[in-house]
């Protein structure tokens, strides 16, 4: 269980969704193991976050275990959806941890935003990779089948295609030497999706990734633009950490699930 994450499912406001999905990661492996990894590095944390004067523990929190993917990853992807869309039906903002990236395809599914924020090192906009349509390098490119468009923080790289996609008005790529200074420009009645890749990090903070990229964002700017955008989101994830580090990628983004329930329980 998440630390804090000790609510009923019938009171939850927040539900922790474990996806250890590990299907088409291309180059180091290990993102099933992310759920685990997430939930144990949080640990350590105090309950209290001075910034919001809220504790996590009061904030209905439920976790509600790993969802195992099956041999089908578009079977798979629909069960996660339903189970997303069940809770959120219940009451719950769906928090999906990964696993590799192509989870945050089936929370997109299930909340039906108007806008998709990525955190990302990668533009994720291929139309397929090694022949696989649900490749964890396609996510972006299926997010914009659910919302009218995207914003990806942190975008480094990606294919000719890929950024020939990225420059059509429905995608908004912002470098990682600009994050710092993004501000979300939603209209008032858009609602917002907010996927977080790791691999969005530079990985000096976050190595146990599976596809590193240098020169991402720093560990303060992405805090921000998670602060910034729970407000407007109906729906989390953090995704591709794997355990080919000492932690830092986990507990990175244990921490910025935690300033997401703060960020959004705050608002309401």
């Amino acid at each position: 269980m998440f630390p804090g994450a000790d609510a009923a499912r019938a009171d939850a406001a927040y539900a922790l969704v474990g996806a250890p999905l590990d299907a088409s990661t291309s180059f180091e492996p290990g993102a099933r193991f992310g759920p685990g990894r997430v939930r144990r590095y949080a640990e350590a944390f105090d309950d209290y976050d001075r910034r919001t004067d809220l504790n996590f523990s009061d904030l209905a929190v439920y976790d509600h275990g790993d969802i195992g993917p099956t041999a089908d990853t578009a079977e798979y992807l629909t069960f996660l959806r339903g189970a997303c869309a069940d809770l959120r039906e219940e009451g719950a903002v769906p928090l999906l941890v990964g696993g590799e990236h192509t989870v945050t395809v089936a929370g997109v599914r299930a909340v039906d935003p108007d806008v998709f924020v990525c955190l990302d090192a990668h533009l994720d906009l291929r139309e397929s990779y090694a022949g696989d349509s649900l490749s964890h390098a396609t996510v972006t490119r299926h997010a914009l089948d659910v919302a009218d468009r995207a914003v990806i923080l942190g975008a480094r790289t990606g294919s000719e295609a890929e950024w020939d996609r990225a420059s059509e008005a429905d995608v908004t790529v912002v470098d990682p030497a600009d994050v710092a200074d993004w501000e979300p420009d939603f209209d008032a009645d858009e609602s917002a999706y907010l996927s977080v890749d790791i691999d969005g990090f530079d990985p000096a903070y976050a190595p146990g990734t599976g596809t590193k990229e240098p020169f991402g964002i720093e560990p303060r700017e992405g805090r921000r633009v998670v602060r910034a955008v729970a407000p407007r989101a109906s729906g989390f994830d953090v995704v591709e950490v794997n355990d080919r580090d000492d932690g830092q990628a986990a507990v990175l983004a244990a921490k910025l699930l935690r300033a997401f329930v703060y960020g959004h329980a705050a608002d309401r």
